[in-house]
C-alpha cells in the first residue's frame, strides 16, 4: 500500500510538472521582455544621434529623455504652472516634473505616498491646482502646493484578484470618468462596477454606469473633431497567440462592449460561455472600430492636433502598445498610428516608434501619451522609469 501511495504521489508530480510545462509553453514562454533586466539603460544612451540611438520614428521627428529617476511611472497630468505629475503605480506614490523657471527639469519624488496602486491622475480645468487621483479602491482630489489633506469622494471596487488600475479624466460633458477593469481574465463578475466605465459629478454623486462589457479599458479619450469617446481595450487572455484581438472601441453611454462572453467583431467566446442560445447572444453588443494583434496590451491614445503637426497626421490616435507577456513571440512594446479620416473612419495603423524590444529583452515599455499643439508629445514608461519628449521638427525639404 505505501509502494503504491508513493508511485501514485510520483505520478501525480510527474503530471503537475508536465501541465506547469505545457502552460508556461503556451501562455508565458514570450513573457521575457517584460520581466527581463533591460540589454541597457536607455537613460545611458546619447539621442542627439538618430541613427545611434535605438528608438526609430518616421523623418522629422525626434525623440529624447524628457526625465528620469521615475520607476513605475504611468499616467500623467500637467498643473497649472505646467508642471507635470506622474503616478507610479508599483511605487505607491506620485511625483512631479517641476518645469517651470527649470532649465532641466526636475522630479520632485513622493509628493504623496503609500497609496495604494495610485494610477489616473487629472487636473480639474476649473481648478487647475485641484488634483484629482485613483487609487485602487477609491478617487481623491487635493490641493496641489499645500499641505491639506486629501479628501475621498468615491469608492471603487477594491483590488481583488485582478486589474488594479483606475483611470481618470473629465469629459466634454463637466462629467469626471472612471474606468474599472475586470477582477479576472474571464468570469463573471460579482461586483457590476467591474469591467466598466462609471461616470460622476466633482463631488462624487451621481456615481453612474457609462458603458459595460469592458474587459480592460485603462486609457480613454475624446476626439477633438466631433467629442466621440474612444479607448483601449485589451482581449482576454489563454487562447493562443492570435485570438481574440485587443480593441479600440468608441465608448457610447448604455452600450455593451461584449466582455465576458464575446470578443472581437461580435464573435461568441464558446470556450468560456457554455451555454447554449436560440439566437447568437453577441448580436446586440457593440464591435470594436479597430482590431489589434492579440496582446498587444493598447494602453494610453491620444489625439494629433492640427497645430503644430504635419496635415497627414492631423485626426490620428497615436497609441501606446505596452507589449505582451504571454505571446509565444512578444509584440507591442511601441508607438502606433492609427490613421482616421477627417470624420474618423478607419483608414489603417502603422508603427509610428519602434526600438523598445529587443529579442527576449526590453529597453521599456511606453505606457501613457500626451500630445500637445506646436509638436509636442510626452510618453511615460514604466520599465525604464522615464517620460520621453516626441518632437515634429518640420519638413526638412
Amino acid at each position: 500500500m505505501k509502494q503504491f501511495i508513493k508511485n501514485l504521489l510520483v505520478v501525480l508530480v510527474g503530471v503537475a510538472i508536465l501541465y506547469g510545462l505545457y502552460f508556461y509553453y503556451q501562455n508565458l514562454r514570450g513573457i521575457g521582455p517584460a520581466i527581463n533586466n533591460p540589454p541597457e539603460d536607455i537613460t545611458t544612451i546619447p539621442s542627439e544621434n538618430a541613427t545611434d540611438f535605438p528608438l526609430k520614428l518616421p523623418d522629422n521627428f525626434k525623440i529624447e529623455i524628457f526625465a528620469k529617476g521615475l520607476p513605475g511611472a504611468r499616467v500623467m497630468a500637467f498643473d497649472g504652472f505646467g508642471n507635470m505629475w506622474v503616478s507610479q503605480t508599483s511605487l505607491g506614490k506620485i511625483s512631479y516634473i517641476e518645469i517651470k523657471d527649470q532649465i532641466v527639469p526636475i522630479v520632485r519624488d513622493g509628493i504623496l505616498r503609500n497609496l495604494d496602486n495610485p494610477h489616473g491622475l487629472v487636473f480639474d480645468y476649473k481648478e487647475p491646482f485641484i488634483l484629482y487621483y485613483a487609487e485602487g479602491g477609491k478617487i481623491s482630489k487635493i490641493p496641489v502646493y499645500s499641505d491639506a489633506d486629501p479628501q475621498k469622494i468615491a469608492d471603487l471596487p477594491t483590488q481583488g484578484g485582478g486589474h488594479f488600475t483606475r483611470t481618470l479624466k473629465f469629459g466634454p460633458d463637466d462629467r469626471l470618468y472612471v474606468s474599472i477593469g475586470s477582477s479576472c481574465n474571464v468570469c463573471v463578475e460579482k461586483d457590476e462596477r467591474r469591467a466598466a466605465i462609471y461616470t460622476l459629478n466633482r463631488d462624487g454623486s451621481d456615481f453612474k454606469k457609462f458603458a459595460s462589457g469592458l474587459r480592460n479599458t485603462v486609457f480613454f479619450d475624446w476626439s477633438y473633431v466631433d467629442g466621440r469617446m474612444w479607448g483601449t481595450d485589451m482581449g482576454r487572455d489563454l487562447l493562443g497567440d492570435d485570438i481574440p484581438p485587443d480593441e479600440i472601441n468608441i465608448l457610447e453611454e448604455g452600450k455593451n462592449y461584449g466582455w465576458p462572453n464575446c470578443f472581437g467583431k461580435n464573435i461568441h467566446d464558446t470556450n468560456f460561455d457554455k451555454n447554449v442560445y436560440i439566437q447568437d447572444p453577441c448580436l446586440d453588443k457593440t464591435p470594436p472600430v479597430v482590431e489589434m494583434q492579440a496582446h498587444s496590451a493598447p494602453l494610453g491614445l491620444a489625439f494629433v492636433p492640427e497645430e503644430g503637426w504635419p496635415e497627414d497626421f492631423w485626426y490620428d490616435l497615436i497609441v501606446a502598445f505596452h507589449g505582451s507577456w504571454n505571446r509565444s513571440v512578444p509584440t507591442g512594446y511601441k508607438l502606433v498610428r492609427i490613421k482616421l479620416d477627417a470624420q474618423g473612419n478607419y483608414e489603417g495603423t502603422e508603427d509610428f516608434v519602434t526600438g523598445w524590444l529587443q529579442g527576449n529583452s526590453a529597453l521599456g515599455r511606453p505606457v501613457d501619451i500626451l500630445i500637445q499643439s506646436g509638436g509636442t508629445m510626452f510618453v511615460s514608461d514604466d520599465k525604464a522609469g522615464v517620460i520621453y519628449k516626441i518632437s515634429y521638427t518640420g519638413d526638412s525639404n
